[in-house]
């Protein structure tokens, strides 16, 4: 991967200020929660200082959705509630874009971090980036994700993304890597305790969205289906929170 000096992200940054607002791409993020006795960790990973967007910073893994994710066969489906969810709020956003979206998010873990969600069987996709589901033999599912935030990268930025947070636990997954994931979109991948991750070196949005979950969980522990999602974007020059 090239090296992207200072200069060249300044001279980008310059020209998305001069340029028309940039769409906002479809993009999740999967918040992987472990629960040690009254602790609960989540699962981060710094970005390399190279990269363009948030470079440095202590993220979930997460990325783009792609279009092979809308063809992806899985052992369960989104839990009705959940997909209801992700369908509502702007944009046009149809359960197979929902489907697609949260596939994304679990494809994403398995290449940063290398933890595939879903169970034991039989997978076949000739989808390059599903080949490590199929070599570990993991069908991806999708009932145990949870939907817990919503944010869309302000305008005149490097890059935009709609970015769904959802949240699974760490026995959903089926296989754990050693060696961790294939690509090296992330290093130091940490289990951090939920009040150190705020602490950490993390985008704005990301310790929002941490402090929101921290409330869902001290009300409902488990994330039953179809909680509030709050929904977090800019209008006329003021950050709004909305509930999905």
């Amino acid at each position: 991967m090239d090296v992207v000096t200072k200069a060249e992200v300044d001279k980008v940054e310059r020209v998305a200020l001069d340029a028309k607002p940039i769409r906002p791409r479809d993009a999740a993020t999967l918040i992987l929660l472990d629960g040690k006795g009254d602790e609960i960790l989540v699962l981060m990973g710094r970005r390399h200082a190279r990269h363009a967007f948030m470079p440095g910073k202590f993220v979930f893994p997460g990325g783009r959705t792609d279009p092979a994710d809308s063809h992806i066969p899985t052992a369960t489906a989104l839990h009705p509630d959940e997909e209801a969810r992700l369908t509502a709020g702007i944009g046009r956003t149809s359960p197979a874009r929902a489907r697609a979206i949260a596939l994304s998010a679990i494809r994403e873990t398995y290449e940063e971090a290398g933890l595939l969600i879903g169970q034991k069987g039989v997978f076949a996709t000739a989808k390059r980036d599903w080949k490590g589901f199929v070599e570990h033999g993991v069908i991806p599912s999708l009932q145990a994700l949870r939907f817990v935030a919503r944010a869309i990268t302000p305008p005149n930025r490097v890059r935009r993304f709609d970015t769904r947070f959802l949240a699974a636990w760490r026995d959903d997954v089926a296989v754990e890597l050693p060696d961790g994931g294939p690509t090296n979109e992330l290093e130091d991948v940490v289990w951090l305790p939920l009040a150190k991750a705020r602490q950490a070196d993390i985008p704005d949005i990301t310790r929002t969205v941490l402090e929101g979950l921290e409330i869902r969980l001290a009300q409902d522990p488990l994330l039953s289906p179809g909680g509030r999602v709050p929904f977090y974007r800019l209008v006329r020059n003021r950050f709004v929170r909305e509930i999905l």
